[in-house]
């Protein structure tokens, strides 16, 4: 029978003063175990080890603090995108992709936790790697996993330039400060940041939202006579385009890898779903009422970032309020993706859970690496839209479609097979196919894009990358 966190009470023996959040209270008795010493309680983790108390509490992020680690890891930069998403595929058939592409990512969130509690020891998808092709598989996931969040991380970092000074000085310092609270070791901890992003973005994009429903005209636009928006309810692009903008909206989804480290310290895993629900939920509707709303106002005169469509004073409002945000955006990617190095490092070590000098060496060398890389990445390649397509299609699909759906053939692949069997074997077969269409496909329309991109701006360069300067054309 699946727990309920209000099963989760605090023992009458342990120690006074333990606050909430100890492992005294997340604990149910029976799970604990004394040290050797007889001094200590300690619960014996399948992925951190021995966790115990005075050291980092890996297991205590409830149901509601994981739903909103999981919507921040989604709602943040992808959405910036869709307007224009939609403005190249049009109306319909944007709107299409964004809801199949939502709703596989969604199946495949929930295989994520059918998996991890089919197989506990399961901590990253390097670790699906390696159950379903070996050493080879889980090498090649984990140079992936990494790979996807140093550049997720460079667009965060490359979104935050909003040139109010040099570009690469903006970027340089969100980078620090990404490294500063990226370091703050458990995710029950970094979860109260990530309530404050996602109210900071979600407020920058309603802002925005209603800015561009009482402007006369979105900024781009002439400025002389009577604008009427151009939105169009089907588009003609050229296939290069069309990929490229189906790898923007997987990237808007592409969340996914990040879910098995949030449910490998969820206090209750059994609600996992409970909060993937609400997770897909918010971020589905979101997506829809901000893309469609931008887009009929502002037609194909909407920027990319969005946050550009209403004009340069609303912009560096907007910004404003997205900062906090952004910010978390990366600090989320720094964390996420240092703690996959750290725990791959020091797993089955005691320096894993006890804040020794290795521990805290090994950990901050992570952070400080992902983070120094990443923004190496974001100086380099300072456009916006391209790459979002660009990390969409090459590392989108190859961590949100086609594992999950060898993760669900290698669990289900055995069991009674039966006309619902048939279906989802058909299903994952789709899903895997169609992840590598759009990987192979997007991969070379977001090369394109990147080649053509108008106003591209030189590497490690104090020129403008948020299109916040007007320019003469």
């Amino acid at each position: 029978m699946a727990r309920s966190e209000k099963d989760v009470k605090y023992d009458e023996t342990h120690p006074s003063g333990e606050k909430r959040g100890s492992i005294y209270q997340i604990v149910p008795p029976n799970e604990r175990r004394m040290s050797a010493q007889g001094r200590r309680v300690s619960v014996v983790d399948d992925i951190f080890g021995e966790i115990k108390e005075g050291g980092p509490n890996y297991r205590n992020v409830g149901w509601l603090g994981t739903a909103v680690l999981m919507i921040k890891t989604q709602i943040g930069l992808g959405v910036l995108s869709i307007p224009a998403v939609l403005d190249t595929l049009g109306m319909g058939p944007g709107l299409v992709v964004l809801i199949v592409i939502g709703a596989i990512t969604t199946w495949s969130n929930y295989v994520i936790g059918t998996f991890k509690r089919n197989h506990p020891s399961v901590y990253g998808i390097d670790d699906v790697g390696m159950k379903l092709f070996g050493p080879v598989g889980r090498e090649f996931f984990a140079v992936v996993f990494v790979l996807s969040g140093m550049l997720g991380i460079s667009i965060s970092l490359n979104a935050v330039s909003t040139h109010g000074a040099c570009t690469a000085i903006f970027v340089a310092v969100a980078a620090i400060i990404a490294f500063g609270l990226g370091s703050i070791q458990t995710l029950h901890e970094v979860s109260w940041l990530a309530w404050v992003g996602a109210g900071s973005i979600l407020t920058a994009i309603l802002t925005l939202t209603i800015a561009v429903g009482v402007q006369d005209r979105p900024a781009s636009a002439p400025t002389t006579g009577v604008f009427v928006s151009d939105w169009k309810g089907v588009a003609n692009p050229s296939f290069e385009a069309a990929i490229s903008a189906c790898s923007s909206i997987v990237f808007a989804w592409a969340g996914t890898p990040a879910f098995f480290s949030i449910a490998s310290e969820m206090r209750v895993p059994e609600l996992y779903t409970r909060s993937l629900l609400l997770c897909q939920s918010v971020v589905g509707v979101t997506y829809v009422v901000i893309g469609v709303v931008v887009y009929i106002y502002c037609g194909s005169f909407v920027s990319s970032p969005a946050l550009g469509s209403a004009g340069p004073l609303l912009k560096k409002v907007c910004y404003g309020i997205a900062l906090p945000g952004l910010i978390v955006s990366t600090l989320l990617f720094v964390h996420i993706s240092a703690k996959y190095i750290f725990v791959r490092a020091l797993r089955g070590s005691h320096h894993l859970t006890d804040p020794t000098f290795r521990h805290w060496a090994v950990w901050l060398s992570c952070t400080a690496g992902i983070t120094l890389i990443s923004y190496i990445i974001a100086s380099a390649i300072p456009v916006f839209g391209p790459l979002v397509s660009l990390v969409g299609a090459l590392f989108g699909t190859l961590m949100c479609f086609q594992p999950m759906g060898a993760m669900w053939l290698y669990d289900n692949w055995h069991k009674p097979r039966n006309a619902r069997w048939y279906a989802m074997v058909t299903f994952a077969c789709f899903v895997i196919v169609s992840g590598f269409f759009l990987m192979i496909a997007g991969t070379y329309g977001s090369a394109v894009d990147i080649k053509n991109a108008k106003g591209r701006t030189a590497p490690w360069s104090c020129a403008d990358n948020s299109n916040s300067v007007p320019t003469n054309s």
